[in-house]
């Protein structure tokens, strides 16, 4: 196989992807978890509930964690609501 993709740390906040938590009703109010951010060099960063461990002995065959990896979720209100943001392939 090819190389495999490595996260840059160095890259920055550049765009919300979306609404805020606020916006959709996902928060108490402050803008705060969760989220998605387009970062500068392309990448997503999304920012939800840590739900590792309780995912992790159920994932769907071919799926797997690699060492640092986390399994984050948010509310889809979230994600439909950054479509308009997502470009198609």
């Amino acid at each position: 196989m090819g190389n495999s993709w490595e996260a840059d740390p160095s890259a920055l906040f550049v765009k919300r992807l979306g609404k805020s938590a606020a916006e959709l009703g996902n928060s108490d109010g402050r803008d705060e978890c969760p989220d998605i951010w387009q970062l500068s060099n392309g990448d997503i960063a999304v920012i939800g509930r840590d739900l590792t461990a309780e995912y992790a002995p159920r994932l769907p065959e071919g799926v797997a964690l690699r060492g640092g990896e986390r399994l984050v979720v948010i509310p889809g209100n979230m994600l439909t609501a950054a479509k308009a943001d997502i470009p198609d392939a």
